[in-house]
Formats: structure tokens, sequence, C-alpha cells
């Protein structure tokens, strides 16, 4: 295991400093929903896992996932830190588990689960491709 390289205490409040809504992937996504006239509710509503973005009318659920946090498979969820890492291990796979939860539980009482991974933002075409799963 490698030292980390702050303090407790430091460490401490770099990591209260991640936020867990309005997160620059989740503006983003929102933005381009904005653009195309697509009416939204933020948070979860009373919903399995809590989604970011709720349409009601449509039962579209959609989650905006960033790629380290919820273990996606691309490089940067692939990514792990050297430091304290049975902990990063068992936290991803705990995240997700409750992802796969909530999916389930979302499906099973009739929404339809959009997920948006951070990874996929930089790809051209995003905002078309986005718009048009969710126009589905």
């Amino acid at each position: 295991m490698t030292a980390d390289v702050f303090s407790p205490e430091k460490r401490s409040a770099v990591m209260r400093r991640v936020k867990g809504r309005d997160t620059s992937p989740e503006l983003a996504v929102r933005k381009v929903l904005r653009a195309a006239g697509i009416g939204y509710r933020l948070g979860g509503c009373g919903l399995p896992g809590r989604p970011d973005v709720t349409m009601k009318g449509r039962r579209v659920a959609l989650f905006v996932h960033g790629c380290f946090w919820h273990g996606h498979d691309c490089p940067r969820g692939a990514r792990r830190p050297k430091t304290n890492a049975d902990y990063w291990i068992a936290k991803i796979a705990r995240n997700r588990a409750r992802d796969a939860a909530a999916v389930q539980a979302l499906t099973a009482s009739g929404w339809r689960v959009v997920t948006v991974w951070e990874c996929e933002m930089r790809r051209p075409g995003f905002a078309q491709a986005l718009v048009a799963e969710i126009e589905i």
C-alpha cells in the first residue's frame, strides 16, 4: 500500500469537496435536454436509486454516471487509486451492485432507464444520440 500524500485532515477536506449532485456531466446533460425542449425534473422523486433526472410523462429515469465512481468499462473507469486499494475496489463494487439493483427495480415498475457515462459525453454526436434515445 502506498502512503497517502496528504495528511488525514487534508484528505478529508479534499473528499468533502467531491460533489454528489450538479456535477459538470449532470449540468451538460441538462443543457442538452433544455436545448431539445425536453422537460424534466431533478432528483428521483422517491424512485429507487434516486435518478439524476426524471421525465415522468415519458417514464424515463436518467442516471449520469462518472466512469471512476461507477466502475465503467473504459480507461478512466478501470483506474484504481494506489492508496487504500482494497477499500476502493470494494466501494466501486458496491456502487455497481447498487446501480444494477436500482435499474432492475425501475424497470420492474415500468420505467425506462437511460444511463449516460461521463466518457460518452466527449464523443461527437452525443447530444443527438441522447435526445434520440429519450424520444423513442
